[in-house]
């Protein structure tokens, strides 16, 4: 296990303002976990991009509490220094200040995270703002929010207009106001971006798909390696295609099963001679 020290929020803070890129991954599980902490990526989402990735839906928006939970604190034992956040779920914040609280809540109290993520603009200020209030660290998400994916035409580019992009600077804004340390700008212009993180004053701006300019980067898990068969966004770049390495694996392992090729000698366990006719003499 690394034997770094636990990340802090005035650590990330005192990175962004010495200039240095924040890095930063999905996970969702214990394994992938292990091994994003042995590279000390600074911060970790456990998102609900699950519902995909992880458990075959469509979209984002049948992923339960439950399931975030569950897997929050399998990325939690994997990587106990990532400043880890959980991601809100659909409907689990949208209702009201006192449901946004309340779920906060369990992701800290049950899997340990070190602060929150929810979807939304100037209209989930106040629930972000509560959250904040409850002692909770909370991170915005603008520009393309996959929850409200059918509600912005699908998974496209967001503030391409100046309207459009106007009115994201002023969500940024807000959630700024509201006391969020953080804010995703998922699939926004470049140069939106760079204006946006320019203007930041007390917090920091995370791009995915939106340039180079923001405090730090965000990439899926699945998508950077090759493990998410439906599609691949050209915002992620593939570091390895860790797909086609398992895939030709299992191929291998079938077809050696198949032949009776596999196992072999050094893949099973024997028994001594005289125990086994001892076997044999009990059984007659």
């Amino acid at each position: 296990m690394s034997d770094r020290k636990k990340v802090s929020l005035p650590a990330l803070f005192k990175k962004v303002s010495e200039g240095k890129p924040i890095t930063f991954l999905t996970c969702y599980d214990y394994p992938t976990a292990y091994f994003q902490e042995q590279a000390e990526v600074d911060m970790i989402l456990v998102g609900d991009s699950l519902g995909m990735t992880m458990l075959g839906y469509d979209s984002t928006l049948p992923v339960t509490m439950d399931d975030m939970i569950r897997h929050a604190q399998a990325v939690r034992r994997g990587s106990p220094n990532a400043w880890l956040i959980g991601d809100m779920p659909y409907m689990t914040y949208q209702p009201s200040v006192e449901s946004a609280i309340r779920n906060a809540g369990r992701f800290m109290a049950e899997a340990g995270c070190d602060a929150v993520k929810l979807e939304g603009g100037a209209e989930m200020a106040d629930r972000l703002a509560g959250i904040v209030a409850a002692g909770i660290p909370a991170m915005g998400h603008l520009g393309l929010t996959p929850q409200s994916a059918s509600a912005l035409g699908g998974f496209r580019l967001q503030g391409k207009g100046a309207l459009q992009a106007k009115k994201i600077v002023d969500d940024a804004k807000a959630l700024e106001d509201a006391g969020a340390f953080a804010i995703l700008l998922e699939l926004v212009p470049d140069r939106l971006c760079k204006l946006i993180t320019e203007r930041a004053e007390n917090c920091f701006i995370i791009g995915l798909g939106s340039g180079l300019d923001a405090h730090g980067q965000l990439l899926i898990y699945h998508d950077m390696f090759g493990l998410y068969p439906k599609f691949k966004p050209r915002m992620a770049k593939v570091y390895a295609e860790a797909g086609t390495v398992i895939q030709d694996g299992l191929k291998q392992y079938v077809k050696e099963v198949t032949e009776r090729t596999f196992p072999k000698e050094d893949n099973w366990f024997g028994m001594p001679d005289e125990e086994y006719e001892e076997l044999i003499r009990l059984l007659k």
